[in-house]
């Protein structure tokens, strides 16, 4: 007969079931959670973002002048003087509501602080988080379409410039030939504009940032592709970006999946997301035995005051 030790008598008593629960008791829970990850949502980095509008506008106006006239030789007693004057023009944008909400039943609570879970707080970080990825996903692909409302985002624009890339399918591409790209990208909105537009920032998909993180400028050089052309535009900012990959349609309407690397100015004066009511919650509702907290926000279009301060170029992913 075997050694009988103070774990096998442990169980000498207890059926199978018995022993899954007390080896469960005996499990050490750890205080700390490991929830899933998800990628940043980058949107309140890259755009500035207004609640100039409010929360009881369903549209904002702005208005852009345009000035108009010239000077002319004229007579000493000449009285067919040029007028100079100034013009205008009104863009209106529709905001929309959105809501949600959580809850929980009363049983939950109890046992939520039997456990010492902050329940209440997770299902609340829940729904802020689904109010973000909704604002994440209308300011890059808000299309105006029934799905957004009728709002605008980044990438569907129709008033941004667009472009083929002079060379593309990058991981194919020579360093000199990725570098011509990028330049393209950035002084083509400074050169079609004659200097009034000067990009400062660069968003890149995130596999080809990290490509020309990683690729020498040259077989002889020890710089990096990305090193390089932070070098040549010191003022420009890259970032990489993951909205950027994988879109279908492209913003020039052809068919995808297509990556792309976006040029602009990143300033108020420039671009801004309109959000007039940020995520609020209302004050907890008893439902039988649920409680239910009703969330909500509002939402405009990334209005891009100055589209011409942006440049959307395609045809950088691989070709083949």
């Amino acid at each position: 007969m075997g050694l009988i030790t103070l774990d096998t008598m442990r169980y000498i008593h207890l059926d199978s079931n018995e022993t899954v629960f007390f080896n469960r008791q005996l499990e050490h829970i750890m205080a700390q959670t490991y929830d899933v990850l998800y990628p940043e949502l980058q949107y309140a980095r890259l755009f500035p973002v207004t609640n100039v509008a409010g929360p009881g506008a369903n549209e904002y106006t702005y208005r852009q002048y345009d000035r108009v006239g010239k000077m002319k030789l004229i007579a000493d007693y000449g009285d067919d003087l040029p007028r100079s004057d100034v013009k205008g023009k009104e863009f209106t944008s529709k905001i929309r509501s959105y809501g949600g909400s959580y809850g929980y039943s009363i049983q939950e609570i109890r046992a939520a602080l039997m456990n010492n879970t902050p329940l209440q707080q997770m299902k609340a970080n829940a729904a802020r988080a689904a109010w973000e990825e909704l604002c994440n996903r209308t300011a890059f692909f808000a299309d105006g379409s029934d799905d957004f409302g009728g709002t605008f985002g980044l990438f569907y624009n129709a008033s941004i410039p667009k472009n083929d890339a002079p060379n593309g399918d990058w991981p194919n591409a020579t360093p000199d030939e990725i570098i011509a790209d990028i330049a393209f990208a950035i002084n083509t909105p400074m050169t079609s504009t004659l200097k009034t537009e000067i990009v400062d920032t660069v968003l890149l998909p995130t596999e080809l940032y990290a490509l020309i993180a990683s690729i020498p400028r040259s077989s002889t050089s020890d710089t990096t592709i990305l090193e390089f052309v932070r070098r040549v535009h010191p003022g420009v900012t890259f970032i990489s970006c993951n909205e950027c990959a994988g879109l279908d349609p492209i913003p020039s309407g052809a068919a995808g999946p297509g990556d792309v690397m976006v040029a602009y100015r990143r300033s108020p004066d420039k671009l801004q997301f309109h959000i007039p009511q940020p995520f609020e919650q209302f004050a907890p509702q008893e439902r039988g035995l649920e409680i239910v907290v009703p969330t909500h926000g509002r939402i405009g279009s990334l209005t891009t005051y100055y589209p011409y301060s942006l440049h959307i170029v395609e045809g950088i992913e691989s070709q083949s």
